[in-house]
């Protein structure tokens, strides 16, 4: 069995037939349902908009349900069932589509990427969070350099890429060059044996424009990306010239095809390895350790933020009830009406304290408190949608359409890739049968 014993070899062929637990077919249906759920949430904005005066502005906030939201997950539904889950060259977006391709790998400690991108004069891109988001509003509005702003999210090996560099060109936040990483799966190696520490994927920014398929404003990059790792190396090798430099030729077709954002894309389909393991680093600083699902994503914050939220918005509520004297609100009997407001007390209380709850759990990464507050939502959907199919309760920009929005973009958010990564992310394969080849079949899409 090439090196493999029976029991590996066992252990491989139940992970690849592994049937789905019951929290990942809740994932499924919880997923298509956001999707769903989306587009009666833009055909209920697209609904308000088309009456005159200012609800005509509600068409921006159907282009961004339309742009951000919608087409995005529709795409990720479609791309689960045709784009290989497998390593093929190229990474892929958050929808799914196949994305840049994966021009570099490298060999060597996380430390020693690291210093070899310092030394050459890259920075170190923020990762994309609440506060790099503020960040970039502020320096747009400024008009002032923002020389570590987010790279958006690619994925290789069913993972964001672990860590990215760039270098601004004049201060323009329109262009750079920007390189992603990924750590490869321990004992992991590339088609033909070679094997590799990391991979990576460089491209040039040449401007600002908007995405063929999903019409989000992005940068787009420069075709010939070959110019761009070659540039990689260039500045690599000549800030550390005890780096060495291996060239796997015609390691892929060379190829004309369209990135992610839509963005034309040539390539010779070589793959230089860049060896950085010659490069010295203090001992201490070898142990450090990325891994992208380890870091807590937006997705997972704005839905706990969103609980915690509510669960406040109802914590005066309850004190009312507890603490109001009953003679103080209108239509209450006094007489009997003071234990039927202690007992509504309780029950709005007993809310808060769940929903706060909920988003502690959410915010650390617990998977089951992500799927109950999904559950949550997904109620509060199906009531306003059967309330407005029967006329009953019809929803509209004045009385639950805000709710149902917050409560689908909870949904869209929770089910996003990287929020169902942080949350399950200790079920990661075995070492032993991840670093396998035939592993590569077992890593899910």
């Amino acid at each position: 069995m090439g090196g493999f014993d029976h029991n590996e070899f066992m252990a491989i062929r139940r992970s690849r037939e592994r049937r789905p637990s019951v929290m990942d077919m809740m994932d499924g249906a919880l997923f298509a349902f956001a999707g769903l759920a989306t587009i009666w949430l833009a055909y209920l904005v697209f609904r308000a908009s088309i009456r005159p005066g200012w609800p005509m502005l509600l068409l921006i906030v159907f282009w961004v349900l339309l742009t951000y939201l919608l087409l995005p997950r529709l795409h990720r539904i479609l791309t689960r069932l045709y784009v290989p889950g497998y390593f093929i060259g190229r990474a892929r977006t958050s929808d799914g589509l196949l994305g840049d391709p994966v021009n570099l790998a490298l060999r060597g400690h996380e430390a020693q990427v690291h210093a070899a991108m310092t030394r050459a004069g890259w920075i170190r891109a923020d990762d994309l969070s609440l506060t790099s988001g503020l960040r970039i509003l502020k320096s747009t509005l400024s008009r002032r350099s923002y020389g570590e702003a987010p790279v958006s999210p690619l994925h290789l090996f069913d993972r964001q890429q672990d860590f990215a560099y760039q270098q601004e060109v004049a201060g323009s936040p329109s262009k750079r060059h920007h390189v992603r990483f990924w750590r490869c799966p321990e004992g992991w190696m590339l088609p033909g044996g070679y094997a590799v520490d990391w991979l990576a994927a460089g491209t040039y920014d040449k401007s600002v424009g908007l995405s063929l398929f999903t019409l989000q404003v992005t940068h787009k990059i420069e075709e010939n990306t070959d110019v761009e790792r070659d540039y990689i190396i260039a500045t690599v090798s000549d800030a550390s010239p005890e780096v060495e430099v291996e060239v796997i030729e015609n390691f892929s077709t060379g190829y004309h095809s369209r990135n992610g954002g839509g963005d034309l894309i040539i390539t010779d389909g070589n793959l230089p390895i860049i060896d950085v393991r010659p490069i010295e680093v203090p001992e201490a600083a070898v142990v450090a350790h990325t891994d992208s699902r380890d870091k807590r994503p937006v997705q997972t914050v704005f839905g706990a933020g969103v609980a915690f939220l509510r669960g406040l918005f109802y914590v005066p509520i309850a004190l009312l009830l507890f603490f109001v004297p009953t003679q103080y609100i209108q239509g209450v009997d006094v007489e009997g009406g003071r234990w039927a407001m202690i007992v509504a007390g309780t029950v709005v209380a007993l809310i808060a304290f769940v929903d706060i709850g909920l988003a502690v759990a959410v915010f650390v990464g617990r998977n089951w408190a992500r799927i109950v507050l999904m559950l949550s939502c997904v109620l509060t959907t199906t009531i306003a949608f059967v309330g407005n199919a029967n006329g009953s309760e019809v929803v509209t920009l004045a009385t639950s359409l805000p709710t149902v929005g917050i409560n689908i973009m909870v949904l869209l958010a929770l089910t996003s890739h990287r929020a169902r990564a942080y949350a399950i992310r200790g079920r990661h394969l075995p070492k032993h049968i991840a670093g396998r080849p035939y592993a590569q079949a077992a890593i899910p899409s």
